[in-house]
């Protein structure tokens, strides 16, 4: 039973042979065993050839590598050295064309434009401006004055001969009335045009001038907590002075149960400054301990 049994279960009996055989190749490899007390230094003599023998392996692939590739890169280098100035020879001579192209394309511009000068001018000539002869100036006589001549119908001939005096006073009388007439309307123009001044500096002088105002909010700090907030403000809007319109009021928490009376207040900048304000309101000792501008602005 028991032999049957050992005959089916898988058992290497063997394994002495295979470990004997393994000693004996590694003491070939490595060399023999020099005592059994020194296990520990054979074991990293051994390491220590391993490594060294991959070393060699290694640099005898590199150099098997390198003495393959060698005669292959000084080759390849000197192509693309020739390939690459190929291209740069192709590069100038194309250069070399576009820049003799250029050339003859200036040149051509500029016998063209020389053609064009040449007959702007032929067409224009330029013309000389006429001189001119200045006459020597002539003694100018002066006009005789043109006597007037007031010419009458025939029948008042007889008439003017006889009282040629007569005449005399009716022309001094005519050109007197002529500039009677011309003063009276001078006159008459000045005096409405002193009117219409008066007129307008009248209108100008009822019209309401711009009055300049300023917004102003106020912070009146009391003492302490125990101040009254309402007395303290109706202290302040006692304040009356022409041009001072007092407007909203609040209180504002400062600290400790602290508040502060934050009102609001429009003036006349001419007649109520912020000195005059913050003296008058310091002027209530008992409520007041200071007031500060908070806010100033220009309406």
């Amino acid at each position: 039973m028991a032999t049957n049994f050992l005959a089916h279960e898988k058992i290497w009996f063997d394994k002495f042979k295979y470990d004997d055989a393994e000693r004996r190749y590694y003491e070939q490899m490595n060399g023999p065993v020099c005592s059994p007390s020194c296990p520990q230094e054979n074991g990293s003599s051994t390491i220590l050839r391993d490594i060294a023998r991959a070393r060699e392996n290694i640099q005898k692939s590199l150099a098997g590598s390198a003495s393959a590739t060698s005669p292959a890169g000084p080759s390849g280098d000197q192509n693309e050295l020739v390939a690459r100035i190929a291209n740069l020879e192709t590069e100038n001579r194309n250069l070399r064309s576009v820049v003799t192209d250029l050339q003859l394309a200036i040149s051509r511009l500029e016998t063209r434009l020389s053609v064009l000068e040449k007959a702007s001018v032929s067409h224009h000539p330029s013309q000389t401006p006429p001189t001119q002869h200045v006459t020597p100036m002539k003694k100018v006589e002066p006009l005789p004055a043109l006597s007037r001549k007031v010419e009458l119908p025939a029948g008042s001939l007889a008439r003017q001969a006889e009282s040629p005096a007569a005449e005399d006073e009716d022309d001094d009388d005519d050109i007197d009335l002529f500039g009677s007439d011309d003063e009276e309307e001078d006159l008459e123009a000045a005096r409405v045009r002193e009117e219409r001044l008066r007129q307008y500096s009248e209108k100008k002088s009822k019209k309401p001038g711009l009055i300049a105002k300023s917004s102003i909010l106020l912070d009146v700090k009391p003492w302490d907590d125990e101040t009254d907030m309402a007395k303290m403000e109706e202290c302040v809007r006692t304040i009356q002075m022409d041009g001072l319109v007092w407007g909203a009021s609040k209180l504002v928490p400062v600290g400790y149960g602290i508040k502060k009376l934050q009102i609001q207040c429009v003036v006349e900048d001419d007649k109520v400054g912020t000195d005059i304000l913050e003296e008058e309101i310091t002027k209530f000792e008992d409520y007041v301990q200071s007031v500060d501008i908070a806010a100033f602005n220009k309406i």
